[in-house]
């Protein structure tokens, strides 16, 4: 008897401490990784929210990047992280890509995190270097299945935005194109700058500052209607062959992280998003805040599991994989 009492003693000590802990949480900075290279799109996005978040919970958010592996590094470190709340995730559609591109995943990317919410979903503009051949989206097209063996399209590795976009866009056209990986969106973007490449697809987030300052060729940007922040840059669809993907962000906390902390994490991160200032730098940037209906842990966790089914037949029908 004295042992049960024990044991109901030591269980409510510790459910008291969990809640104390998750009451007083956040006591430190909390490290926000981003599966990424420094600087790109990704980066981006989470350095935005980070500084907004941090006021909101009265810790700093590090945001520490840790890329490599399209992504599944950083997301495998934080899978494996202590469950409170002190390392969380920001990723993008790969998170749900993922789970079809790796065969052999330590980690699963459906079930292995605690969705915090939904943060953006930004457009992709498909762009080529200045000087290249084909005017408009649709003579892009058809320079791509006349010239398929010459036409280099740079992405930032299996598992990016840029790979995804690209592959999608060349099952489209029905025609493959040379491809060149890169480590990062940074050194694509440099390269197609500089002439080395033919094009890229990638994020408004990390194109639209080179589309304004004329650095490069736009042709189309990937959504059903034109992007606000660049209104001269027609759709897909208007070019006669639509190719529709926008790279959605999300937070995730390792399983089993409270879900008071997770809320926590949620109020700060809907904080950030009503932010005039992040909502300023988003739109330049060619991007908006998900709304307040999308927002929540629950809304993200379905969104992940269709976005994983979604996403499957296509890869698998590409027959690409990472591993």
């Amino acid at each position: 008897m004295r042992i049960f009492k024990a044991a109901l003693a030591l269980a409510a000590a510790v459910g008291l401490s969990s809640a104390a802990g998750a009451q007083t949480y956040p006591t430190r900075p909390v490290t926000m990784v981003v599966p990424f290279t420094a600087g790109g799109p990704t980066d981006t996005v989470a350095r935005l929210i980070a500084e907004s978040m941090s006021r909101t919970l009265g810790q700093q958010v590090l945001v520490e990047n840790v890329g490599g592996a399209g992504g599944t590094r950083g997301a495998g470190q934080v899978a494996k992280a202590a469950p409170d709340g002190y390392t969380i995730l920001l990723h993008h559609i790969g998170q749900a890509t993922s789970a079809t591109l790796y065969r052999k995943l330590p980690y699963k990317p459906g079930s292995d995190f605690e969705e915090v919410g939904l943060v953006t979903a930004v457009p992709m503009t498909i762009i080529g270097k200045n000087g290249f051949e084909p005017k408009t989206y649709k003579e892009l097209v058809d320079y791509v299945k006349a010239n398929k063996d010459k036409v280099t399209y740079g992405n930032a590795g299996v598992g990016s935005a840029s790979h995804l976009c690209g592959m999608l866009f060349m099952s489209k056209v029905g025609t493959p194109m040379t491809t060149v990986p890169y480590p990062g969106t940074g050194p694509a973007m440099n390269d197609l700058v500089g002439g080395q490449i033919d094009l890229l697809c990638d994020q408004t987030t990390n194109t639209t500052g080179q589309i304004k300052g004329g650095k490069v060729k736009p042709y189309a940007v990937t959504t059903k209607e034109r992007v606000k922040s660049l209104p001269d840059i027609p759709t897909t669809a208007e070019g006669g062959l639509p190719v529709e993907v926008a790279v959605w962000h999300g937070i995730y906390a390792p399983k089993g992280t409270p879900k008071d902390v997770v809320e926590k994490l949620n109020k700060a991160l809907d904080a950030a998003l009503d932010d005039p200032k992040v909502i300023a730098r988003m739109a330049d940037l060619g991007t908006e805040p998900e709304p307040k209906d999308r927002r929540s842990p629950a809304v993200h966790e379905k969104f992940l599991q269709d976005q994983i089914a979604q996403w499957k037949p296509i890869i698998e029908a590409a027959g690409v994989f990472a591993d």
